[in-house]
């Protein structure tokens, strides 16, 4: 069984995530939608909402789990049994941080492989911490999450 791990705060699911997590599934027999949880970072949206949204945008997938997790994404892998980290690039910005992470990752659990998807062009640009600023700010977002998300 391929199994995925695509870790995020989703703090909110954008729809950049949705876009990567539908295009994965024929790749995968289950991804699990793992999203993390620091206790030195303070999230703007509590992780109970976050997971529910989560659930609900993806509630007509049985292929698509969400779960939390602390501590090293690579450890929630072995955890799971995944062999997959999943992981979606925007810019080559992010192509240059998810290469030095997947390369220690590989270095630490050989095992595993990384998987990048390329965002659509549309989503580009688009952020959770943008769509944060936009809500902190009295402004609607509802165009940048998936319809299952109530701002």
């Amino acid at each position: 069984m391929k199994i995925a791990v695509f870790p995020g705060s989703f703090d909110p699911i954008t729809i950049g995530h949705e876009s990567i997590l539908k295009r994965a599934v024929p790749l995968f027999d289950k991804l699990i939608v793992a999203v993390g949880k620091n206790a030195e970072k303070h999230s703007y949206f509590p992780l109970e909402k976050r997971i529910a949204w989560i659930k609900e945008v993806f509630k007509d997938y049985p292929s698509i789990t969400v779960e939390e997790y602390s501590g090293l994404t690579i450890d929630f892998c072995k955890k799971v049994a995944a062999q997959y980290i999943l992981r979606g690039l925007r810019t080559s910005a992010d192509f240059e941080f998810e290469r030095r992470v997947g390369q220690i990752n590989k270095q630490m659990h050989p095992e595993i492989e990384n998987v990048f998807l390329l965002s659509l062009p549309e989503h580009n640009s688009l952020s959770s911490s943008i769509i944060r600023d936009i809500v902190s700010n009295g402004g609607d977002a509802s165009q940048f999450v998936p319809k299952a998300v109530k701002l």
